[in-house]
């Protein structure tokens, strides 16, 4: 008796062994499958990652059909923040380069604009037609419209001293 006891002791153990194994090999290979799902493989990932422009902005595009070469881009935000500027097509970055940035367009200077506050106290609402500011070149100067309708937060102050900035980076600093 004593040894169909031990053969039984030892038939379990052994089937618990082997269900310990199988439970181990499952968790092994869901473990795997994890971790091929949530670690990229290195050969799919881009050589360089995408700028915060890229991934938190979508670009439009937006072309002066009236006069044709005065193209800008927008950058819109999903809070609704719109980032406007001149796209690389526009005629003031294709010649000469630009000179000088003038915000003084209208009544006021658009470069004395200070907006306060949540809910952006002193902000100018504008039209999608309203003119933001004069772009000059060499020998002639471009007027920058809004593009879009929506109210003007700040303006670039570094492009009134370094205008340039439209000419080397106008999609990131310009």
């Amino acid at each position: 008796m004593d040894d169909s006891a031990n053969n039984n002791n030892n038939h379990d153990t052994a089937s618990a062994s082997s269900c310990v194994n199988s439970s181990q090999q499952e968790r092994s290979k869901e473990e795997q499958e994890l971790h091929e799902l949530v670690v990229p493989d290195l050969r799919d990932l881009p050589v360089t990652p995408s700028s915060a422009v890229d991934s938190n902005f979508v670009c439009y595009f937006a072309p002066d059909f009236m006069k044709p070469g005065h193209d800008q881009y927008i950058y819109r935000h999903a809070n609704g923040l719109c980032v406007i500027g001149l796209a690389p097509t526009h005629v003031a970055l294709k010649e000469k380069g630009v000179t000088a940035i003038d915000f003084n367009v209208g009544k006021s200077d658009r470069s004395e604009i200070r907006v306060s506050g949540k809910r952006k106290k002193n902000a100018q609402h504008f039209e999608a037609n309203t003119a933001l500011c004069k772009v000059c070149t060499g020998d002639a100067y471009y007027i920058v419209r809004c593009c879009v309708k929506g109210s003007l937060l700040e303006v670039n102050d570094r492009l009134i001293d370094q205008p340039g900035l439209l000419n080397s980076s106008f999609c990131i600093t310009g």
